[in-house]
């Protein structure tokens, strides 16, 4: 491994590809951690939790069938597809908080877009098969292939695996931009925030895409960083 090590991290690729987005993604999760820490400890003036403004916006849409539930951790929130289930955590499901308010809403713009059938949502949903495997199998590939001539077939195997998963992630940005969308919508046409707070809730959902933005930055510097190693090594 000392020898992929030298191929692989230090070169000129990684300086130019890689640490423009890590950096990226450093102030991406700063600027979230940031947001979450300012507008989770505000409440909103509706006393509105993340739980019922979930179950308000599921009802603006006409969308039944979706069960709301609360899980522990932090900033662990999600939608289910699978079992049509939104689950919120701790400081979001029974909070009252500007942000608990724009996180649920946002989970429960992807249910919205999962019983409504929106297209990109289902664009991603066929591609995450083929992208679970390569994420599994892709780095073995890469990783035998460069390391011996003899396995560099492999290597190229391995960067298709790996394209999949890029193209997972690039997939996910118009599915989380949408749901943030959906959610910023319904929470000012149907005032649950006031203008002042509205921001708030804005301020961290778009901090939360950055994240998205930046992860995608990242897997594509990375495949055609794998690409012009491919390309270095015949």
């Amino acid at each position: 491994m000392g020898y992929f090590s030298y191929l692989y991290y230090y070169d000129w690729t990684y300086l130019v590809l890689m640490i423009p987005c890590i950096l990226l993604s450093l102030f991406a999760q700063m600027k979230v951690n940031s947001a979450y820490s300012k507008y989770s400890k505000i409440s909103n003036s509706r006393n509105m939790t993340g739980a019922q403004a979930a179950e308000y916006l599921l009802r603006a849409n006409g969308v039944t069938g979706v069960q709301i539930q609360r899980v522990s951790g932090r900033l662990n929130d999600h939608f289910d597809p699978r079992t049509n289930v939104i689950r919120l955590s701790d400081e979001v499901y029974n909070s009252s908080t500007i942000a608990a308010v724009g996180i649920a809403c946002h989970e429960a713009g992807h249910a919205v877009q999962h019983a409504e059938g929106y297209l990109p949502n289902k664009i991603r949903s066929a591609i995450l098969p083929v992208a679970n495997i390569g994420s599994k199998v892709s780095w073995l590939l890469i990783v035998l292939g460069l390391v011996s001539s003899m396995f560099q077939p492999l290597l190229y195997i391995g960067i298709i695996f790996f394209s999949a998963s890029v193209l997972f992630t690039i997939a996910t940005l118009p599915v989380e931009f949408n749901a943030s969308s959906r959610a910023l919508a319904c929470i000012r046409n149907n005032n649950l925030l006031t203008d002042q707070e509205y921001k708030g809730a804005k301020s961290t959902l778009q901090a939360a895409a950055m994240t998205y933005v930046a992860a995608t930055a990242t897997a594509v510097m990375q495949l055609l960083r794998l690409i012009m190693l491919a390309d270095r090594r015949r």
